[in-house]
Protein backbone atom coordinates (compact mmCIF):
# COMPACT_ATOMS: atom_id res chain seq x y z
CA UNK A 1 0.00 0.00 0.00
CA UNK A 2 1.59 3.43 -0.93
CA UNK A 3 1.59 6.48 1.62
CA UNK A 4 -1.19 8.24 -0.41
CA UNK A 5 -3.69 4.87 -0.61
CA UNK A 6 -2.87 4.90 3.89
CA UNK A 7 -5.75 5.64 6.24
CA UNK A 8 -4.19 7.95 8.99
CA UNK A 9 -4.54 5.52 11.08
CA UNK A 10 -2.51 2.96 9.86
CA UNK A 11 0.45 5.45 11.09
CA UNK A 12 -0.07 3.71 14.78
CA UNK A 13 0.41 0.40 13.43
CA UNK A 14 3.97 -0.31 14.14
CA UNK A 15 6.20 -3.54 13.12
CA UNK A 16 6.39 -6.11 15.66
CA UNK A 17 9.96 -6.59 15.28
CA UNK A 18 10.61 -5.28 18.54
CA UNK A 19 13.40 -3.53 17.18
CA UNK A 20 13.63 -0.12 19.42
CA UNK A 21 15.63 1.47 16.57
CA UNK A 22 13.12 0.76 13.61
CA UNK A 23 10.30 1.38 15.44
CA UNK A 24 11.32 5.00 17.00
CA UNK A 25 12.45 5.49 13.36
CA UNK A 26 9.09 4.69 12.06
CA UNK A 27 7.71 7.44 14.40
CA UNK A 28 9.97 10.12 12.98
CA UNK A 29 9.22 8.67 9.19
CA UNK A 30 5.37 8.71 10.01
CA UNK A 31 5.26 12.02 11.23
CA UNK A 32 7.06 13.54 8.68
CA UNK A 33 4.54 12.25 6.14
CA UNK A 34 1.57 13.53 8.53
CA UNK A 35 3.13 16.66 8.66
CA UNK A 36 3.13 16.78 5.16
CA UNK A 37 1.41 20.26 3.82
CA UNK A 38 0.03 20.94 8.00
CA UNK A 39 2.21 23.29 9.70
CA UNK A 40 -0.61 24.00 12.52
CA UNK A 41 1.41 23.15 15.92
CA UNK A 42 -1.66 21.44 17.84
CA UNK A 43 -2.82 19.37 14.87
CA UNK A 44 0.89 18.02 14.59
CA UNK A 45 1.78 17.37 18.11
CA UNK A 46 -1.32 15.54 18.94
CA UNK A 47 -0.65 13.16 16.17
CA UNK A 48 2.57 13.02 17.31
CA UNK A 49 2.05 11.98 20.64
CA UNK A 50 -0.84 9.05 19.33
CA UNK A 51 2.76 8.17 17.72
CA UNK A 52 4.72 7.78 20.39
CA UNK A 53 2.30 6.30 22.62
CA UNK A 54 1.25 3.35 20.14
CA UNK A 55 4.92 3.32 19.32
CA UNK A 56 6.79 3.01 23.13
CA UNK A 57 3.60 0.26 23.75
CA UNK A 58 4.44 -1.40 20.66
CA UNK A 59 8.23 -2.19 22.02
CA UNK A 60 7.19 -2.44 24.45
CA UNK A 61 7.77 0.30 26.93
CA UNK A 62 5.67 0.48 30.38
CA UNK A 63 5.21 4.52 29.33
CA UNK A 64 2.29 5.85 31.05
CA UNK A 65 1.91 9.60 29.50
CA UNK A 66 3.56 10.86 26.02
CA UNK A 67 3.08 14.19 25.05
CA UNK A 68 4.09 18.17 24.97
CA UNK A 69 4.15 21.29 26.77
CA UNK A 70 4.97 24.45 24.72
CA UNK A 71 6.02 27.54 25.76
CA UNK A 72 2.99 29.61 27.32
CA UNK A 73 1.90 32.33 25.03
CA UNK A 74 0.82 34.47 28.22
CA UNK A 75 4.47 33.66 29.87
CA UNK A 76 7.21 33.03 28.22
CA UNK A 77 8.85 31.87 31.51
CA UNK A 78 6.85 29.10 31.50
CA UNK A 79 5.41 25.86 29.81
CA UNK A 80 1.45 24.87 29.33
CA UNK A 81 0.44 21.25 28.47
CA UNK A 82 -0.03 20.78 25.04
CA UNK A 83 -1.16 17.95 23.39
CA UNK A 84 -0.80 14.10 25.38
CA UNK A 85 -1.68 10.55 25.39
CA UNK A 86 -2.40 9.11 28.75
CA UNK A 87 -3.90 10.55 32.63
CA UNK A 88 -4.58 13.77 32.92
CA UNK A 89 -1.64 16.12 33.76
CA UNK A 90 0.03 19.08 35.37
CA UNK A 91 -1.26 22.39 33.11
CA UNK A 92 1.54 24.94 34.07
CA UNK A 93 5.29 24.14 34.61
CA UNK A 94 8.00 27.22 35.05
CA UNK A 95 11.30 27.18 33.25
CA UNK A 96 13.58 25.71 35.58
CA UNK A 97 11.42 23.33 37.63
CA UNK A 98 10.64 19.88 37.93
CA UNK A 99 12.41 17.65 34.56
CA UNK A 100 9.77 19.14 31.94
CA UNK A 101 11.31 22.99 33.24
CA UNK A 102 15.02 22.00 33.12
CA UNK A 103 14.82 20.63 29.32
CA UNK A 104 13.11 24.07 28.80
CA UNK A 105 15.46 26.19 30.72
CA UNK A 106 19.23 24.36 29.65
CA UNK A 107 17.84 23.00 26.03
CA UNK A 108 19.30 19.88 27.05
CA UNK A 109 17.66 16.43 26.95
CA UNK A 110 16.70 15.50 30.27
CA UNK A 111 17.15 11.30 30.54
CA UNK A 112 16.19 10.34 34.25
CA UNK A 113 16.29 7.07 35.21
CA UNK A 114 14.86 7.57 38.68
CA UNK A 115 12.70 10.20 38.74
CA UNK A 116 12.68 10.43 42.89
CA UNK A 117 16.46 11.05 42.38
CA UNK A 118 15.97 14.00 40.04
CA UNK A 119 15.87 17.16 42.17
CA UNK A 120 12.64 19.00 42.24
CA UNK A 121 10.93 16.56 40.23
CA UNK A 122 7.28 17.05 39.43
CA UNK A 123 5.28 13.88 40.10
CA UNK A 124 2.04 14.78 38.00
CA UNK A 125 1.69 10.67 38.11
CA UNK A 126 2.87 9.27 41.44
CA UNK A 127 3.05 5.88 39.64
CA UNK A 128 6.38 7.08 37.05
CA UNK A 129 9.71 6.36 37.75
CA UNK A 130 11.92 7.10 34.80
CA UNK A 131 11.29 10.12 32.44
CA UNK A 132 12.80 11.66 29.58
CA UNK A 133 12.13 15.39 28.06
CA UNK A 134 13.55 16.85 24.83
CA UNK A 135 13.04 20.32 24.24
CA UNK A 136 11.91 21.40 21.04
CA UNK A 137 14.14 24.22 20.08
CA UNK A 138 13.36 26.59 16.82
CA UNK A 139 16.02 27.40 14.10
CA UNK A 140 16.33 31.11 15.61
CA UNK A 141 17.13 29.10 19.37
CA UNK A 142 13.75 29.71 20.96
CA UNK A 143 12.70 26.96 22.88
CA UNK A 144 9.20 26.04 21.86
CA UNK A 145 8.51 23.65 24.06
CA UNK A 146 9.11 20.14 25.64
CA UNK A 147 8.61 16.37 24.38
CA UNK A 148 8.04 14.08 27.53
CA UNK A 149 7.64 10.90 28.08
CA UNK A 150 6.83 9.14 31.43
CA UNK A 151 7.64 5.24 32.36
CA UNK A 152 6.18 3.08 35.00
CA UNK A 153 9.76 1.15 34.96
CA UNK A 154 12.88 2.33 36.46
CA UNK A 155 15.44 2.92 33.34
CA UNK A 156 12.77 3.03 31.10
CA UNK A 157 15.01 5.22 28.50
CA UNK A 158 17.93 4.68 27.19
CA UNK A 159 20.71 6.62 24.71
CA UNK A 160 18.80 4.71 21.51
CA UNK A 161 15.47 7.07 22.90
CA UNK A 162 17.54 10.14 23.04
CA UNK A 163 18.80 9.73 19.89
CA UNK A 164 15.89 9.32 18.12
CA UNK A 165 13.71 11.56 19.96
CA UNK A 166 16.08 14.54 19.59
CA UNK A 167 15.71 13.96 15.76
CA UNK A 168 12.23 13.71 16.08
CA UNK A 169 12.33 17.21 18.12
CA UNK A 170 14.21 18.91 15.60
CA UNK A 171 11.90 17.68 13.30
CA UNK A 172 8.64 19.19 15.09
CA UNK A 173 10.72 22.62 15.24
CA UNK A 174 11.16 22.68 11.42
CA UNK A 175 7.43 21.55 10.54
CA UNK A 176 4.91 23.65 12.49
CA UNK A 177 4.30 27.32 12.59
CA UNK A 178 4.60 28.62 16.47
Amino acid sequence: MGESEKHHADFTNFKTSNEKREILQQVIDSYSALVDGQTNWVCNLSNASSLIWHAYHSIPTNINWAGFYVLDPKDQDQLILGPFQGKVACQLIKFGKGVCGTAASTKLTQLVPDVEKFPGHIACDGGTQSEIVVPIIDKTGIVRGVLDIDCLDLNGFDETDKEFLEKLAQLIAETNDW
